[in-house]
């Protein structure tokens, strides 16, 4: 991987360890000199992952929408800062510059960006690795309902193996490393329908 994407909270949240995950992240890409491509903003999680990530000596892209810049406190001190119009622009760019995708704790743009990107592997339109940083088990409740998808029908066992899922930042860039896709047939066949 040349560069992840990481999506993440503009909010650092309640629990430091949150904080200190993203910390790990960005030390971890740094250390293995892949780049980061996040949104843009200095505060909360992403400020954190960037500044580590650029303390670390990786190049960090923020992919940003105008209408965000005040809102998010854009981060004036990254590698490279784009501003673009919209939030759909601002996910392709992103998923454009970026060879895996990274969900740190977050509200609902993280969970958001971090499931559109899922489903466009599902569909087979990219074959780059999405993993969740699970740091302190924020995403336990997430995970207990995607079991309860699969098991009800919905998702395919198959597919829930494209997430990759880890606590550690370390453990987690290493699965990504080594991820393979798994292609998996469509729901219904032409003769099915």
């Amino acid at each position: 991987m040349k560069r992840l994407c990481v999506f993440c909270g503009s909010s650092a949240g309640v629990d430091p360890t949150y904080r200190s995950a993203a910390d790990r992240l960005g030390r971890a890409l740094g250390a293995r000199r892949i780049g980061l491509v996040y949104g843009g903003a200095r505060v909360g999680l992403m400020g954190a992952v960037a500044d580590a990530a650029l303390a670390s000596g990786s190049e960090v892209i923020g992919v940003i929408p105008r209408a965000l810049v005040s809102k998010e406190v854009a981060h004036a001190g990254l590698t490279d800062l784009r501003i673009v119009s919209s939030m759909h622009e601002r996910k392709a760019m992103m998923a454009d510059l970026s060879d895996g995708f990274v969900a740190m704790p977050g509200g609902w743009g993280t969970l958001e960006e971090f499931f559109e990107v899922l489903t466009w592997a599902q569909l087979g339109i990219h074959e780059k690795p999405c993993g969740l940083l699970n740091a302190a088990g924020y995403f336990d409740p997430l995970l207990a309902f995607l079991r309860h998808s699969v098991t009800e029908g919905f998702v395919r066992p198959e597919n829930e193996q494209m997430m990759i899922v880890d606590g550690d930042a370390e453990r987690l860039l290493d699965a990504m490393a080594v991820w393979r896709p798994t292609h998996v047939r469509k729901w219904i066949a032409h003769d099915e329908r």
